[in-house]
This record gives structure tokens, sequence and C-alpha cells, in this order.
């Protein structure tokens, strides 16, 4: 079973199959930094040292589920070295991946916006590290800080146009595009060119059947772009693979860095 159908309880570890991914201790590193998040390394340093009290670091391993389906939310999370999915889930079991927060973002928009819940789920599709904050804390900054006001505003509006994007290109663009523009997103998120992932968890967020990732996995390596051996996948070619993608996910990338530059320089 994947690890983001509905028996994975929210804050458990268990990734496909039952096992345990690593890491399982506090950040440690490159991680430890919280400003290795761009959102967080963005607040005005006025701002910054009231948030520095408030965040706690968290390991986040494969499969977590960070926030289930209408479930009220505790913490906003900032990811360092993790990748979060943003997943919708049908009735019958079905599920699409609607959008990817790594360490451009944050976890936990409804705090701020008034929501207080939603109705998809954040899984940690990547096993990494990163920060925590209290609701209340996020809410008390959005509300107290007009810099930290723009920053989150404008970091939400990027979410909005991944989303939108990641719709278009769900419903009009191949399997092979609908890859390759995954593992783009997913890379800019991580700080090297391997991911660790299974074909079956990637078929699970794109929402398509896994012969078919797998027919589009093969095609990328026999043109020397990805190089995949026991659900690790390499980029052995990231100009290539930009190439073959859709224009998604130029579209979604040039969006955070907009929002994230415009407010670092303001």
């Amino acid at each position: 079973m994947p690890p983001t159908s509905h028996s994975t309880r929210s804050g458990s570890a268990a990734g496909p199959g039952g096992q345990r991914h690593q890491p399982e201790g506090p950040p440690q590193g490159f991680a430890a930094n919280p400003r290795r998040n761009r959102l967080l390394a963005s607040l005005p340093d006025a701002d910054w040292q009231r948030w520095r009290s408030h965040l706690e670091p968290v390991a986040m391993p494969l499969g977590q589920v960070l926030c289930e389906s209408g479930a009220m939310l505790r913490h906003a999370y900032f990811p360092t070295t993790a990748i979060v999915s943003l997943l919708y889930l049908t009735e019958s079991g079905g599920s699409a991946e609607v959008a990817v927060v790594g360490n451009e973002g944050i976890v936990g928009v409804p705090l701020f916006m008034g929501g207080g819940s939603t109705p998809g789920q954040a899984v940690v599709q990547c096993a990494g590290e990163g920060f925590r904050m209290p609701g209340p804390a996020i809410r008390e900054e959005f509300s107290r800080s007009a810099a930290v006001t723009k920053l989150l505003l404008r970091y939400t509006q990027a979410l909005i146009a991944q989303l939108a994007q990641i719709a278009v290109c769900n419903r009009h663009h191949k399997v092979d595009q609908q890859l390759c523009r995954w593992l783009l997103l997913s890379l800019d998120r991580l700080p090297g060119n391997e991911l660790v992932v299974t074909q079956e968890l990637i078929a699970h967020m794109l929402g398509v059947r896994r012969e078919g990732v797998t027919e589009a996995a093969l095609a990328l390596q026999r043109a020397d772009l990805i190089s995949y051996r026991r659900g690790h996948i390499t980029v052995m070619d990231r100009p290539g693979l930009e190439k073959r993608s859709c224009e998604c996910y130029a579209v979604v990338k040039a969006e955070y860095d907009r929002m994230l530059l415009d407010c670092s320089v303001t």
C-alpha cells in the first residue's frame, strides 16, 4: 500500500512496506540551519530574531503524514532537506499530487490564511529534515509584521500558481513530460542530483498507472537522461531533461523565483 493511504496516521514514520526510513534523530550539519529554507532566509533580521525561538528541529521520514485531510493543523513545517507532497484523495482511494514543498517554502498555509484545515493531505515524499513552528505563533507573526504578511502572501501566490500549472499538466501532457516536470521540481528542492523513490510512489503522486511510469522512465533512461536502479533515480543530463519536459516546470520555477526574490530585496 502506498504511504499516503487513509490508514497512515499523522506523524507516523512508516514508509512503503511498513519499513521505517532515516533520518530518525534531530537535524545535523547542513539541515541544522533553519535558514537553509529559502522562506525563512527571506525574513528580515528583526522578524527572524523572534521566529527563531519558535522553531523546533524535526526529522521528516519517508511517508510521514504531516497533516490529514480535514484535520486541524497544529504546526507549520519548513523543510530544509525533505520534500513534502500535497495530495488530494478520492473516496475510491485514488490520489494525485497537486504541489510539492521543499526548501523553498512552508507546509501549513491554511494556518495563516484563516482556514485551519485543508481537504488535502501533506506527506513526506523524500526523507529529510526541517523545522516546525506552532500554529498560534505563525498566526501571530502573520498579523504582527507587514514584512512577514507580504512574504507569506507572495509565497501563497506562488503555491497557487504551482497548483494551477500541475492541474493543467496532469490533464494535457504526456506521462513522460509529467515525469520530467516531477523530477525537476523535486531536484530543485534537494542538494544533489539523486532521488530515492520507487516507480510505484511516482505513479501514486502523478495519479497514473505504474506501467505508464515504467515506460516513461525507460524512455528517459534510453535517452541517457536518467539512470534508474533499485529505487534510485540519478539525473545524468539535466539540460536534456528540461528540454524533454513540458513548459510547466519552467513556469512554476519562474514564479517561485520571482516571488521569493522580490521579497528578499524589498
